[in-house]
């Protein structure tokens, strides 16, 4: 068969849709939270400064395997400098901040994601008049019964 003869018969294939294999079997049916029912106001984590409101989506949610929260850090607040254990994304909402990796600060706004790599000694604190709304996302090491 020549090259061309292979190729006509494999462009006639159906195309087929492939998907990668899940990491680890089901854990259920998916579940929706609402996030006004997860809100808590608080001092930030890692020996923050100031005041936020926290919306701890993903506590509630059985078997995970990740967190996903929601964080506004009200004037003058801050999380405060700790070290990760896994990756982990700072995604900007709205409102102004810097985030700190590793001794590196850098200003953030809407539409920003800070993409922190695991072993790193990160923060972030708000900046300007307005809150700083984030969405933070990590895995967890294990699942969460």
């Amino acid at each position: 068969m020549t090259p061309l003869a292979i190729l006509i018969a494999l462009l006639s294939l159906p195309a087929q849709e492939t998907h990668p294999t899940p990491a680890s079997p089901p854990a259920g049916v998916g579940v929706v939270i609402h996030e006004d029912q997860t809100r808590v106001q608080q001092v930030p984590p890692h020996n923050g400064t100031g005041m936020s409101t926290a919306f701890r989506i993903s506590d509630g949610v059985p078997n995970r395997a990740m967190e996903f929260r929601k964080r506004t850090l009200h004037p003058g607040a801050s999380i405060g400098l700790h070290l990760i254990a896994h990756d982990e994304v700072y995604y900007v909402v709205s409102g102004a901040g810097e985030v700190t990796s590793d001794g590196v600060v850098t200003p953030v706004g809407p539409g920003d994601a800070a993409y922190l790599y695991d072993g790193g000694n990160v923060g972030i604190r708000q900046t300007g008049d307005a809150d700083l709304v984030l969405i933070i996302a990590y895995p967890l090491a294990r699942r969460v019964p």
